[in-house]
C-alpha cells in the first residue's frame, strides 16, 4: 500500500509560479512511474505531467509543456511539479497518482487527496 500526499498548492495572480509536492509512502511495491492530474467541476481527471521513478524521464502534456517542469527526489520519495507562468486556466485541483507504469487510461492504484491551485486574472 502505498500513501500519496501532495501539498504546496494555493492562490496566485497570472504569470505567478507555485510548486506542488507529492510524498509517498514508500516505492517498495513495485511503483515506477508517478504522475500529476488536475481536475476541474464536471471536467473529468486529465494528467499534466509525469516521471518514472527509476529512470528520471519525464512527460508533460502539450497544454503545460513550456510552463511546467516535473522532477524528483528519489531519496525523499517525493515528486514535484513546478509550475511558471500560471494561468487561469491552469486553476484545478491537482492530484498526484502512482503506479507500475503510465498507464493511457489514468486508472493509478494510488491517488493522494488533492491539492487545490487557484489561478486569478
Amino acid at each position: 500500500q502505498v500513501q500519496l500526499v501532495e501539498s504546496g498548492g494555493g492562490s496566485v495572480q497570472t504569470g505567478g509560479s507555485l510548486r506542488l509536492s507529492c510524498a509517498a509512502s514508500t516505492y517498495t511495491v513495485g511503483i515506477d512511474y508517478m504522475a500529476w492530474f488536475r481536475q476541474t467541476p464536471g471536467k473529468e481527471r486529465m494528467e499534466v505531467a509525469g516521471i518514472w521513478i527509476g529512470s528520471g524521464s519525464t512527460y508533460r502534456d502539450f497544454s503545460v509543456k513550456d510552463r511546467f517542469t516535473v522532477s524528483q527526489d528519489k531519496a525523499k520519495k517525493k515528486m514535484y511539479l513546478q509550475m511558471n507562468s500560471l494561468k487561469p486556466e491552469d486553476t484545478a485541483m491537482y492530484y498526484c497518482a502512482a503506479g507500475e507504469r503510465r498507464l493511457a487510461t489514468g486508472s493509478y492504484a494510488y491517488w493522494g487527496q488533492g491539492t487545490q491551485v487557484t489561478v486569478s486574472s
